[in-house]
């Protein structure tokens, strides 16, 4: 499947130094896909000399000039949407309808940076005395290393890249070694706009040795990742020896307030669509569900009917609503996850196990399960679930419900139902969130900021906020002689 891909480094496709290689699966039937180089610490020199080539050249390139790449690299994205879907499907086992949406999404990106690229304004202070100009201007920081999850392979890592290179930036990207062809792909696409060599680079392998490699670096200004707050924290640790710029969009475990004066059939079917999207693997994923006690029963059996009704099955099969998980340690964590809440005294409404339909036992596959009356203790409602599993309990007043909203560390997403705006307005205010949803769980797109507080990170990716991570703010006085 990567015969025509590898390390990018330097503009060209290439093996690793040493030939290592890591074999890709196919999350529905376990079998290879095909291998990803392992790059050697000589194949990270080379991307970071050619990132600082890169970089000079880019940094002195026009705005307009680095839009227009931006911009075709959109349009050459969104042309080869089925041919980059299909890659992602396999890799990920993500049905392929969302992964054409997601191919669409990345190109959004670009086409998003290519305008903010010619909207990097400085600013001029009027001084106190006649002779004196100040002003402000925004230069780009660096050489940026990204490192992006392997839950959304394009999308991801091209919210860093377009902000990187609309910044004057040049870029190191590590994918994650499950789902690379998906970034390698959007790459080459940007290479086909004509964006010079070294200005962007791949490499893929030991996740653990590039990562400390890269940020140890001091040809590496700024670091940018997608992942888990574990991940974050040992990064933030690095980060400070060298003093570099981050920003991090990390784990999440999204709450969802239903208040009493909801649309419960709405709420309700809402809630389980989006939950199972992308088997719920999704960092700002609607994760636990509180609801009123009053609309409770609704909630719990219109939540329960959508998601019995979800066909499961290989990603590319056009029918298929949910696919399977990415990897097998993600199915024995959504597995532990289950038992321990049934253990609990859960009640199982949805779900459970693997489909009984599926033939043999092979695939990464769980069934879109519903969990009611699930106690706070449960590990789900404490630990990011990251699969199909949806934990709903009730609540009984205002307070009781910020209070479970804000009962964990994570901050990225959260999300609430109610027909009342001072409800809405309130709660929206009171919940420890970068991000609020309000009878609307679809937050995440081009123009807007994306990015969480606490455990689930800094910095904002997208939007009109999305650019300044890769800038620096430079002071300029000047007295008239």
């Amino acid at each position: 499947m990567y015969r025509h891909y590898g390390l990018f480094i330097d503009g060209a496709w290439r093996p690793a130094a040493g030939g290592a290689v890591r074999e890709v699966l196919d999350p529905a039937s376990e079998d290879i896909l095909g291998w990803i180089p392992v790059a050697a610490a000589a194949d990270l020199d080379a991307a970071l000399a050619s990132a600082q080539a890169g970089f000079e050249l880019w940094r002195r390139t026009s705005p307009w000039d680095r839009a227009a790449v931006l911009r075709k690299a959109a349009d050459l994205i969104r042309s080869r949407e089925q041919e980059i879907g299909r890659l992602m499907s396999q890799e990920t086992g993500k049905p392929l309808a969302q992964a054409c949406g997601e191919t669409r999404d990345a190109a959004d990106q670009f086409e998003w940076y290519a305008g903010e690229t010619q909207r990097i304004y400085g600013q001029t202070i009027e001084s106190r005395l006649p002779q004196v100009r100040m002003q402000i201007r925004h230069e780009p920081v660096g050489v940026v290393a990204a490192f992006s999850a392997w839950n959304f392979p394009a999308l991801l890592p091209s919210r860093k890249i377009g902000a990187a290179l609309g910044a004057g930036c040049s870029i190191i990207v590590k994918p994650a070694s499950e789902a690379a062809g998906s970034c390698m792909a959007v790459v080459q696409a940007l290479a086909d706009a004509g964006c010079p060599a070294g200005v962007v680079n791949v490499v893929t392998g030991d996740s653990r040795f590039i990562s400390e490699y890269l940020v140890r670096s001091p040809a590496v200004a700024k670091i940018s990742l997608t992942g888990s707050s574990a991940v974050g924290r040992q990064l933030l640790q690095l980060a400070a020896d060298g003093i570099k710029r981050v920003s991090m969009e990390l784990g999440g475990h999204a709450p969802v307030l239903v208040f009493e004066d909801a649309d419960v059939a709405y709420a309700a079917e809402q809630c389980a669509r989006f939950k199972y999207r992308n088997a719920g693997q999704v960092c700002a994923s609607p994760s636990r569900f509180y609801v009123h006690e009053r609309i409770y029963p609704a909630f719990c059996d219109r939540f329960a009917q959508v998601a019995r009704s979800l066909k499961v099955g290989s990603g590319l099969d056009p029918a298929t609503e949910v696919g399977p998980l990415a990897n097998r340690r993600g199915l024995e964590h959504t597995q532990r996850l289950v038992a321990d809440a049934l253990e609990r005294g859960s009640r199982l409404l949805a779900g459970g196990a693997r489909p009984a339909h599926l033939p043999g036992t092979k695939g990464y596959f769980f069934a879109p399960t519903a969990l009611a009356d699930v106690p706070q203790d449960a590990l789900i409602m404490r630990q990011e679930p990251f699969g199909p599993v949806a934990p709903i309990a009730p609540f009984a007043t205002f307070d009781e419900a910020i209070a479970l909203a804000n009962s964990t560390e994570y901050g990225l997403a959260s999300y609430l139902f109610s027909q009342s705006l001072t409800t809405a307005t309130l709660a929206s205010e009171a919940i420890k969130a970068g991000m609020v949803g309000i009878n609307e769980l679809a937050i995440a797109s081009a123009e807007m900021p994306f990015g969480g507080v606490g455990a689930s990170g800094m910095g904002r990716e997208g939007g009109p906020l999305g650019i300044r991570d890769y800038l620096e703010a430079k002071f300029v006085k000047t007295r008239l002689l």
